[in-house]
């Protein structure tokens, strides 16, 4: 257990809890840093088929927590940076960058930077009473981390049509924008991850983590490029066996 979250091993599964429900499971910077360094060091574990993030309580994450800011103010852009913006960055890469799929499971409340978590999850199951929104325009704060999160997600129109309005998209609007994989009744939300984690338990590795490359891989090139990295990392995939 660590300061607002705790990590475990489930089998092939590592599953990480935001443990601050009085708190909407606002993430600190030190979360944050301490987060992403975690998971870096499992997504690569070649023991690990999936990583699970869940919110304890009624919501996911409201977002950043400000009473989490580093003792001091900066005072220059690159102090800045470091300071406030590199944990937050750091996380989103951590989540991209590992191995295995990152799961994200929603409820209640998914706000800032909380959303941007939730978007960059390779996969997202919300309940019916999630609630999404990147608010931070209300503070005259342009938010480019958590569009940054949301770049290839969700369609440029509706993003910027998040952070301008700032305002509230249910969890049915969130699933037709391309935020959420799927939505189901919040009774049925833990019975619906765990049986995407137990398939996912079951698959070989090898052949996870190659469906995750090769759908980072392909969107970032043209058709023809595409089409030869697919056939080239099954063949790899296939002759390993």
């Amino acid at each position: 257990m660590s300061d607002g979250y705790s990590i475990t091993r489930d089998g092939a599964i590592i599953r990480l809890t935001l443990n601050r429900p009085d708190k909407g499971n606002m993430l600190t910077l030190a979360m944050a840093k301490q987060i992403a360094a975690r998971i870096r060091d499992v997504g690569s574990d070649k023991l690990v088929n999936a990583i699970v993030i869940r919110g304890a309580g009624d919501d996911f994450c409201k977002g950043r927590d400000p009473a989490g800011a580093p003792e001091g103010k900066p005072t220059t852009a690159l102090e800045m940076r470091e300071a406030l913006i590199e944990p937050i960055l750091g996380l989103y890469a951590a989540i991209r960058e590992a191995e295995v799929p990152v799961i994200s499971g929603a409820q209640g409340l998914v706000n800032g930077m909380g959303c941007g978590v939730t978007a960059m999850c390779d996969v997202t199951i919300a309940a019916d009473n999630a609630r999404f929104a990147l608010p931070e325009m209300r503070a005259n704060l342009p938010p480019t981390l958590a569009m940054l999160a949301h770049l290839d997600r969700i369609p440029p129109k509706s993003l910027l049509n998040m952070v301008y309005s700032t305002d509230t998209i249910d969890a049915e609007r969130a699933l037709a924008l391309g935020l959420v994989s799927d939505v189901v009744p919040l009774v049925r939300l833990d019975q619906a991850i765990e049986d995407l984690l137990t398939k996912l338990s079951g698959y070989d590795r090898a052949a996870v983590v190659t469906c995750k490359a090769y759908l980072q891989k392909g969107r970032e090139t043209n058709y023809a490029t595409a089409n030869d990295l697919a056939g080239n990392v099954l063949s790899v995939v296939l002759s390993s066996r």
